[in-house]
């Protein structure tokens, strides 16, 4: 399956065994190609300039098939090459001619919307040298200087694909394209910063050979059918109760957030618990569509029959009510997502997990993490999220620029949406009401964490699509899940 992790060994034994089995370097190369053509048109719609950059090996072969079938679009095409033409590979000189010989050149754009990055492939090892140096610094001067998207065909030239730690001038990429499989150094953290967004490129002649049994990238295959597709003969009953304790003075918009968040993500009713203090302000901020309820003690919400309870979002400090919410989360027979100021008021009773009434999903960032789970300080932020749930159960979605879901028996997830439009306050109350709604809609708590991770991810990127990330806010994000979840069942990227 596409969502396995493999390392450079089992990649190699993936291609030999399609080779076995009649399948040719070409053939593998064509299909790479065309999907690296619409990965580029699912993130640039508009036709543009790209830039190929090319190294001698099959991944600049992979690139220059990419540009062939963008030229064939459309698009404006120009060739980079980084070695001269008799040192490429036989198959990937055929790919430079069948592009044609009148868009090559080592002349740079003065402006390109797309960068392919084909330098180098996950058999280089060592720093970057001579023209592949001098090309990966113009990859980057180019990306620092517009808002030209990098794609890194299969890893970043000059990422080492033995320890997941980038050389000096590796390329910055956007998104890296993972031909069949992603690969273990990809998901180190050192990585993170220059692989940018994971896009899988299944080959249909590959199978994953060795797969690393306790990882997996989260991808639309992986997720799909963790909520159904609706049937006609349906009502609101089907898909769920959703309890929201959240909101103080000063932070009732993060409870709105995550009580339309909800809503939009599916929800069969939502209410939304507000202290007479916020009442007012609360039903007059929210979505005529959510049921504001005023109560004084928010054990109240555990009289009523909620399929899940979302808690946390702008709570405050909770001064004085600690054990109210501490009954809540303990008690509650059916499912929580603590998140914001209930993990606060969590990190100083941990214990707690360990004898809760149901399963709870966390959903720290990664200063509520180091709050909750001080001893993982040291470590990295996937052993940090397996040491945790491994001593206190329960399910872990640990929010940051690679998000990972980790349970204690299951494999770690890495989510592969998303990105810095994210980077703002709201990101994480949205993403709350988006778990609540989907495990209400019967979704398992890990599976909808998965699921609530790719969605919010998606909808960010499509929010930035036509703006830039530092225009986009929360909000935004809410208006576009209904993209992200026609793209979740188109399988896109």
């Amino acid at each position: 399956m596409s969502s396995c992790v493999v390392d450079r060994e089992g990649m190699v034994a993936a291609e030999e065994r399609a080779f076995a089995q009649g399948t040719t370097a070409e053939m593998l190369m064509e299909d790479a190609g065309r999907q690296l053509a619409a990965l580029i048109t699912q993130f640039r719609p508009a036709k543009g300039c790209v830039l190929v950059c090319a190294g001698k090996g099959h991944n600049g072969g992979d690139a220059l098939v990419a540009g062939r079938l963008l030229r064939e679009a459309g698009w404006q095409v120009q060739v980079r090459l980084a070695a001269a033409q008799e040192q490429l590979s036989p198959l990937t000189l055929k790919k430079l001619i069948e592009i044609g010989h009148d868009i090559q050149g080592r002349s740079q754009p003065q402006r390109c919307d797309v960068i392919l990055d084909g330098l180098l492939g996950i058999g280089a090892t060592g720093p970057l040298r001579g023209e592949i140096r001098e090309a990966a610094k113009e990859i980057n001067h180019l990306r620092d200087g517009s808002e030209a998207l990098v794609v890194a065909v299969d890893v970043p030239s000059g990422l080492d694909p033995t320890t997941g730690v980038p050389h000096s001038e590796c390329v910055r990429a956007d998104i890296t394209a993972c031909i069949g499989f992603t690969k273990t150094w990809l998901l180190t953290d050192e990585a993170t910063p220059v692989v940018g967004r994971l896009a899988v490129l299944p080959l249909q002649a590959l199978e994953a050979v060795g797969a690393v049994a306790d990882t997996e990238v989260i991808i639309p295959d992986l997720i799909r059918g963790n909520v159904p597709r609706r049937g006609f003969d349906v009502h609101k009953g089907l898909f769920g109760r959703v309890g929201i304790i959240a909101g103080s003075p000063g932070y009732c918009g993060a409870a709105v957030l995550t009580a339309t968040a909800a809503l939009r993500s599916g929800a069969g009713l939502v209410t939304l618990f507000a202290g007479p203090e916020i009442y007012q302000t609360l039903a007059q901020m929210c979505p005529p569509e959510v049921m504001v309820r005023r109560t004084s003690d928010c054990r109240e919400a555990m009289e009523m029959d909620m399929d899940v309870l979302a808690i946390g979002p702008g709570l405050g400090a909770m001064s004085g009510r600690e054990d109210e919410l501490r009954t809540v989360w303990k008690e509650f027979a059916a499912p929580c997502v603590l998140d914001a100021d209930a993990l606060n008021a969590l990190a100083g009773h941990r214990d707690d997990l360990l004898s809760m009434a149901a399963t709870r999903l966390l959903t720290p960032h990664p200063g509520e993490m180091k709050r909750l789970f001080p001893e993982g300080n040291s470590m990295t932020r996937v052993e940090s999220a397996r040491n945790f749930t491994k001593r206190f159960g329960n399910v872990l979605l640990l929010k940051g620029a690679r998000t990972v879901v980790c349970e204690a028996g299951a494999a770690v997830a890495y989510n592969s949406t998303g990105g810095p439009a994210l980077a703002k306050g709201g990101s994480g109350d949205v993403l709350t009401g988006v778990c609540a709604a989907l495990i209400a809609q019967g979704a398992s708590v890990r599976g909808g964490a998965m699921l609530a991770a790719w969605i919010c991810g998606r909808a960010a990127e499509h929010a930035v699509l036509h703006v830039t990330a530092e225009h986009v806010v929360a909000s935004d994000v809410i208006e576009h899940l209904g993209a992200a979840w026609r793209d979740l069942r188109k399988g896109c990227y």
